[in-house]
């Protein structure tokens, strides 16, 4: 798993990144339910972050029922995904394309016009 996480300086939070990250190796199949996951320690040693940052991603996925934390024993995904919101991805992307704007200087007003457009509505 740890070969397949990156991070990228791109104005989104480490800890979104990692967050998005696994659930992205999920939603692949490359982390399968019930498979143990790297431990904090060896995923900030490999990505060369912060072990707080770690501990803030894996919190908001143990948080949402995406990993469930056993003890002495270790991290592993869930048996059965949590019930999705289905505004929440929606959400979560625009905060993801919010941020990247922000760091390539496109002002969020400009980004919401031209996503109208696309949209078909006038901006």
């Amino acid at each position: 798993m740890l070969d397949g996480l990156a991070i990228h300086n791109n104005g989104i939070p480490i800890y979104v990144q990692l967050r998005q990250q696994i659930l992205a190796l999920i939603g692949r199949g490359v982390l399968k339910p019930g498979a143990q996951i790297p431990t904090m320690r060896q995923v900030a040693v490999a990505l060369k972050i912060d072990l707080n940052t770690v501990q803030r991603a894996y919190a908001e996925l143990e948080r949402d029922g995406v990993l469930a934390r056993q003890r002495g024993v270790g991290t592993f995904v869930t048996e059965t995904p949590p019930p999705q919101n289905a505004k929440k991805p929606v959400q979560d992307f625009a905060h993801r394309i919010a941020a990247q704007a922000k760091a390539q200087g496109i002002a969020l007003g400009d980004l919401a016009e031209a996503l109208a457009r696309l949209a078909g509505r006038p901006g």
